[in-house]
């Protein structure tokens, strides 16, 4: 088995030493998406709750697309939420985005890193 880094060049860039996604691979490959935070390609975040969610999951997409995936190879799937008040549309964006897909889900209320973040997802598909 050997680990892949994948940083897509398409999103943010890390600033704490972590891999956007790490891709294991052996008999069958195995990518480990690290939380996606709703930061743009220039490093801003939306102000409004489902702009920044679905700027997450465009983060989350492009990690999986740098490896040669797509949402259809997700399997697992957490979602952070700053607060429970954005449930219902941390619902409502998650269900547009992945149009019928069903990985495994969690969702959790945490304070999260930045302030500014409302939302930080992270995910683990196979193919």
């Amino acid at each position: 088995m050997r680990t892949k880094i994948i940083n897509a060049p398409d999103a943010p860039s890390t600033s704490g030493g972590y891999a956007q996604a790490v891709e294991i691979i052996g008999a069958s490959r195995f990518l480990i998406v690290s939380g996606q935070i709703p930061l743009t390609i220039d490093g801003v975040p939306p102000t409004r709750f489902a702009e920044q969610c679905r700027v997450a999951w465009a983060n989350v997409e492009a990690q999986l697309r740098a490896a040669d995936m797509s949402l259809d190879n997700l399997v697992k799937v957490t979602t952070y939420l700053s607060s429970r008040e954005f449930a219902a549309e941390n619902r409502a964006v998650r269900e547009a985005v992945l149009a019928g897909r069903s990985p495994a889900l969690t969702v959790i209320v945490a304070g999260i890193f930045d302030e500014a973040w409302l939302v930080e997802i992270e995910a683990m598909a196979v193919a």
